[in-house]
């Protein structure tokens, strides 16, 4: 007996969700079709209105809605001195978790090397832009330990050379090829604690 196309083509999508094959995904889809009146309907209503009101912020690469806006550039009861840049939202949500860090987060959206990402994609521009606009005195390089993630630090920290702005950039204490979502708080604390200056004429 073959099994019916629409859960054939549902088990396909949700097995391409990070950290899920097709076994468990068929054990989501089954869940749900167990349960569609509690997670189906309401699911495929949130959905329809993530997929017609989120968005990226161009200003900071976070997630905004239609309705509320971005919650990071409209967040304006702190005012900061310093941003973390971070490859993905993955990352800036492992950090706030930790309560290491207060300041602001800016997203790029990718890697330099990522496949089919482009420079001009990842709001380096942006990110330039908002270190002069808001007066920032460090920016935090917060890129994974990859080949991919340091050489995207490299040119952020090229793009920055005629600001003023202290760059800075986690401990060596990350292990070779880490990624920050994966990463520990006591690792993350240590990394940030130790940071390293990057600016050549600093003392």
């Amino acid at each position: 007996m073959q099994n019916i196309n629409e859960i054939e083509e549902l088990i396909k999508l949700i097995s391409k969700l990070p950290g899920l094959g097709p076994k468990s995904a068929k054990r989501i889809v089954l869940k749900l079709i167990n349960n569609r009146d509690e997670l189906v309907k309401p699911m495929a209503i949130t959905l329809d209105q993530v997929y017609k009101n989120v968005t990226r912020c161009s200003s900071c690469g976070s997630l905004k809605s239609n309705s509320n806006g971005c919650i990071n550039c409209e967040d304006t009861k702190e005012k900061y001195t310093k941003i973390c840049v971070v490859e993905d939202i993955a990352d800036q949500w492992s950090i706030e978790n930790s309560n290491i860090f207060q300041g602001y987060f800016h997203i790029l959206g990718g890697t330099i090397s990522s496949v089919g990402q482009r420079k001009e994609d990842l709001l380096i521009n942006s990110l330039v832009e908002r270190v002069n606009r808001e007066n920032i005195e460090e920016v935090i390089l917060a890129t994974s330990a990859t080949v991919e993630g340091q050489t995207t630090a490299y040119y952020i920290q090229d793009s920055l050379k005629n600001s003023k702005v202290k760059i800075t950039k986690l401990a060596q204490g990350l292990p070779v090829g880490g990624e920050i979502e994966s990463l520990d708080d006591g690792t993350l604390f240590s990394a940030f604690k130790n940071r390293a200056n990057l600016n050549s004429n600093s003392d």
